[in-house]
């Protein structure tokens, strides 16, 4: 599998930063959520899966970018 940066709200490229496969998917970078209340809510989590925070503000600046530039394609 082959990574492509899309972007992240966190100074320098750190974390949270999100990446489009060459596969179709997208790979999340950032730190594991751990607070166990959190965890207790997440529903049908399969051996070798955990959950990563990522800012609202992120998803939204990297869907108006993938469908700006994608809306022109279809």
């Amino acid at each position: 599998m082959r990574l492509r940066f899309l972007g992240s709200t966190s100074e320098a490229g750190a974390c949270p930063s999100l990446y489009e496969t060459d596969r179709g998917t997208v790979v999340v970078q950032g730190l594991r959520v751990t607070d166990t209340e959190a965890l207790a809510d997440l529903r049908h989590v399969l051996d070798g899966e955990t959950a990563v925070e990522v800012p609202r503000e992120l998803l939204a600046d990297i869907a108006r970018r993938v469908l700006s530039v994608n809306i022109g394609h279809d």
